[in-house]
């Protein structure tokens, strides 16, 4: 495809309140869609916010099958493809320790297909570390493409930003756009940092995003929260190399329905023969810690 038409959809998400951030969801899905997009994508952690500390923040999780159904079925009836942010997953342990709870929780963006199919899913591997406590990582799983209506596509999860590695994994299996679902606030920085920057985070958002399109020749879809500038970033994007964001949201709560022109991404490949480069047979990064010497 040429070109895709996509929704970026952020919002004040409501801590504990799943019915209501889905009722939310659904209407700016139906508005994205009602505006031509065919891709939708929501924020990381929409249903439920960030309060894993709240007993109910787990039990919600085990409700995820039941969101995940209807987001496939609005898919269907919408012909739109979805990305609906992240869904806690709840996994039962077998054989758990005295110290361990009887069961694990997995950050898993889905991509939904117009027909309403998953096409591919994808569990957080870079587990920002306050979340390391109730999440489980997916250590061992490579990163791969999906590949979709609208092209070959790859899901990453808010801290995967930061990991070049992630990024090149999904490039060299043929990823062209990237969507970022996102949960990333001003309070991810330390106050030792705040006192340095109190723009850091923000700062570290828009500069890593335009680094990682021009690094990788691929355009990024980025959706974070939104809500009252102390607690909330917000800062969806849609962004490509060459240009830099070609839309980009603030902290207000809303939608942005935007043509990404995939021209762009064959135009920075021709120029910075990024792809070219890193398939080559004797290309000369090819590492793991294990390889790299004390």
């Amino acid at each position: 495809m040429s070109s895709i038409r996509v929704a970026i959809i952020q919002w004040h998400i409501k801590p504990l309140a799943p019915e209501e951030n889905y009722a939310t969801a659904c209407y700016y899905i139906r508005q994205a869609a009602a505006d031509g997009a065919q891709l939708a994508v929501l924020p990381e952690y929409h249903l439920s916010g960030w309060v894993p500390d709240d007993p109910r923040w787990s039990e919600q999780a085990g409700q995820s099958t039941t969101y995940l159904e209807n987001y496939k079925a609005l898919a269907r009836e919408l012909k739109i493809c979805l990305v609906p942010g992240t869904l806690i997953e709840k996994q039962s342990r077998s054989n758990p320790t005295s110290e361990e709870k009887d069961f694990r929780l997995f950050n898993v963006a889905h991509f939904i297909s117009d027909n309403g199919t998953i096409l591919g899913s994808y569990r957080k591997k870079n587990i920002w570390h306050p979340e390391r406590p109730h999440l489980t990582s997916s250590t061992h799983e490579q990163h791969a493409a999906i590949e979709t209506p609208l092209g070959r596509i790859g899901l990453l999860i808010c801290w995967d930003l930061a990991f070049p590695e992630a990024f090149r994994e999904l490039i060299a299996d043929g990823a062209d756009v990237i969507i970022i679902p996102t949960f990333w606030t001003p309070h991810d920085a330390s106050a030792e940092c705040l006192r340095v920057n109190p723009n850091s985070e923000a700062l570290f958002l828009e500069s890593t995003l335009t680094a990682r399109c021009f690094e990788n020749t691929c355009g990024i879809i980025f959706v974070n929260a939104a809500g009252p500038k102390e607690d909330f970033l917000g800062l969806s994007q849609v962004t490509l190399p060459l240009v830099g964001p070609i839309t980009k949201m603030g902290n207000e709560e809303g939608l942005r329905v935007v043509d990404m022109d995939l021209n762009i991404l064959n135009m920075a490949e021709r120029n910075y023969k990024v792809r070219y480069d890193i398939g080559s047979e004797d290309w000369h990064y090819s590492y793991r810690h294990s390889s790299i010497s004390k």
